[in-house]
């Protein structure tokens, strides 16, 4: 019997290669050692994405501290797929859900801020084409946290930039380009998403 197990992660308790490896057991145990069990990792946008695209595409593991969703500092680890020059992200990595302990999880206070950072450290390190996945998130800020990483302005009344998370979005009355990494306008992005927004 030969068997392939490619299964998503389970939220906050087991990657989709740990899941993937559970179920090997489970077959093990019925069928012994003849079955051939190959096991890759799947994911949907959320935890996981880099793992499978980067394992997938031989890519390599990047790692950069970024400013998480509460404004505090997080390691994020991305993927480049060097032979392409794309980095492979995963929203949840940076301003994820599971970097927010229960009691402080509000979409008006967390921030996209440090997708933008890992986002500026890819483009540093050469790439220009992205796929991002955007599962997993902790935010609800509409991408502004991103793009002030990115050099745009996002201003309230007063030309302060707006604070982060969804409650800049009340307050905000401009939006600048004028400190915009150049680069981005080199650069291409999909995003890997699961559902229709």
């Amino acid at each position: 019997m030969k068997a392939v197990i490619a299964i998503d992660s389970l939220k906050g308790s087991l990657s989709s290669m740990e899941a993937g490896y559970a179920i090997a057991d489970g077959i093990r145990k019925v069928h012994g050692q003849e079955a051939e069990i190959v096991v890759r990792p799947l994911a949907d946008g959320g935890e996981g994405t880099v793992e499978a695209l980067v394992s997938g595409m031989n890519g390599v593991t990047q790692n950069v501290m970024v400013t998480g969703p509460l404004g505090t500092p997080v390691n994020c680890e991305y993927g480049i797929i060097e032979s392409s020059h794309t980095a492979v992200i995963e929203m949840s990595g940076a301003a994820g859900i599971t970097l927010v302990p229960d009691e402080k999880r509000n979409p008006l206070y967390t921030t996209t801020y440090g997708v933008g950072e890992v986002i500026k450290d890819a483009i540093a390190k050469g790439c220009r084409r992205f796929i991002v996945g955007i599962g997993g998130s902790a935010t609800n800020d509409g991408g502004i946290g991103m793009l002030q990483a990115l050099g745009y302005g996002f201003l309230d009344k007063e030309g302060k930039q707006v604070p982060f998370g969804a409650r800049g979005l009340e307050v905000l009355e401009e939006i600048t380009n004028e400190y915009v990494l150049p680069e981005l306008a080199e650069c291409e992005f999909c995003v890997a998403c699961d559902v229709t927004n």
